[in-house]
C-alpha cells in the first residue's frame, strides 16, 4: 500500500516519465493521497492564468484515489517526529511531516522524489522505483 507525495502527483499530472510509469506499474496496489497533498495540489491551480481548468483537472485526478484526512493519531505522530527532528536539528516543512505521519499511521510506503527530507524520518518506508 502506498501514499503519493505532492511532488509525485505533480510529476504525474505534467506527464513526467518515471512517475507515470511507476504509478501504472502499481495499479493493482492500493494507493492513497493525504489531504495535505490535495491542498498543495489545489494551491498550484491558483498560480495559473486559468485556475478553473486546473482545478477541474486536479479534481478528476484526485477522484481516482482515497484521500486520507488528518486524525488525532496522525497529529500525535507528527508531534513526536517533529520533536525528534527538532532535537537533531533536522526539521523539515510541516506539510512534509504531516504527509510522513500519515504514511506511518497507515503503514504506507511513500512515493516521493524528496528523499532528502523524508529520509530523516525513522521507520518511514520510501518507494524505490524500478
Amino acid at each position: 500500500m502506498y501514499l503519493l507525495d505532492s511532488d509525485w502527483i505533480i510529476q504525474v499530472l505534467v506527464r513526467q516519465g518515471i512517475a507515470q510509469q511507476e504509478l501504472r506499474r502499481l495499479a493493482g496496489s492500493p494507493v492513497y493521497i493525504s489531504i495535505v497533498s490535495a491542498g498543495e495540489i489545489f494551491e498550484r491551480a491558483f498560480v495559473h492564468a486559468n485556475p478553473v481548468e486546473h482545478l477541474s483537472q486536479f479534481r478528476l485526478f484526485l477522484s481516482s484515489y482515497r484521500i486520507l484526512g488528518i486524525t488525532t493519531a496522525i497529529m500525535e505522530l507528527f508531534a513526536e517526529q517533529r520533536a525528534l527532528l527538532r532535537r537533531r536539528g533536522q526539521l523539515i516543512p510541516d506539510f512534509d511531516l504531516l504527509i510522513a505521519a500519515t504514511a506511518l499511521q497507515y503503514d504506507l510506503t511513500l512515493l516521493t522524489f524528496n528523499r532528502r527530507h523524508f529520509e530523516r524520518i525513522p521507520e518511514l518506508r520510501l518507494y524505490q522505483p524500478g
